[in-house]
């Protein structure tokens, strides 16, 4: 395992953190009271909130079966990765493709230190981690060129992370440098918070991730929509997360309960 960025990486285990919030969502040992602190304000307020975090683990998976599977892709860009549980993006890949080449990155210093549980992939297929922020893709860019070929096709995965990303940051031009930046036939996975499913208590949620010092940008369908402009949607285009392939499915536990995430693969042609 190497850390690439060159820097020293503290863990503020006195905010709270995305990736350490949605670790306790899971089931997660890998959190702190600010983290677990908000969770279960959150999940009181809407008890469909850990569900949903589960089907974004879901969403990845069906997603990444169909992109190492039938889409042929062989190598994988996973931003805002989060604190590994198995599955891990790769385990799913490389047990299609055994080759396949993926590397992950994240901004959360706890995550880097469990990030050798990312790198232990199969022989003939490579893994790395980057300590990297969402909000700087040329360097995500720079550093994943270590390791893909962007000459080929790959997939950009950013599950769960742009709702914590907001315009003035760069939401928007940091998926278009992204896919600017991919070879014709790379796709794009994508899933998000919507704020148009039940606004009110979207804006409620939100002013609950404030007073915990996380910002939250949920997005319309339309917002999410403009994501993916000037690349092709993969069937069955922008969809509630459970309903994105779910022939695709495998070990899920669906109680049918809403989950109001909005969930997208598009294609570069």
């Amino acid at each position: 395992m190497s850390d690439t960025s060159g820097s020293t990486h503290r863990i503020d285990t006195s905010k709270p953190h995305p990736a350490r919030v949605y670790d306790w969502y899971l089931g997660g040992k890998d959190n702190y009271p600010a983290d677990e602190e908000l969770g279960r304000q959150i999940a009181t307020f809407e008890p469909t909130a850990k569900y949903g975090a589960q089907h974004n683990r879901w969403f990845m998976h069906r997603a990444t079966r169909h992109l190492a599977g039938r889409a042929g892709i062989k190598q994988f860009l996973d931003i805002g990765t989060g604190i590994p549980t198995e599955p891990n993006l790769h385990q799913v890949a490389q047990s299609i493709t055994p080759d396949a080449r993926v590397v992950y990155g994240d901004n959360d210093p706890i995550v880097l230190a469990h990030a050798a549980a990312l790198l232990r992939g199969t022989p003939e297929g490579a893994t790395e981690y980057l300590q990297v922020d969402v909000r700087d893709p040329d360097r995500i860019l720079e550093l994943a060129a270590k390791v893909l070929d962007f000459d080929q096709p790959m997939a950009v995965s950013l599950i769960a992370v742009l709702h914590f990303v907001t315009d003035e940051d760069g939401a928007y031009d940091t998926v278009r440098r992204l896919m600017d930046a991919v070879a014709p036939g790379s796709h794009l996975a994508l899933t998000l918070v919507a704020s148009d499913y039940d606004p009110e208590r979207t804006r409620e949620a939100v002013e609950m991730y404030k007073a915990g010092g996380v910002t939250l940008v949920p997005r319309s369908r339309e917002e999410f929509g403009r994501f993916f402009t000037g690349l092709e949607l993969v069937d069955p285009g922008i969809v509630w997360l459970p309903d994105w392939r779910p022939d695709l499915a495998e070990d899920e536990i669906r109680d049918g309960a809403a989950v109001p995430l909005y969930a997208g693969v598009a294609r570069k042609n």
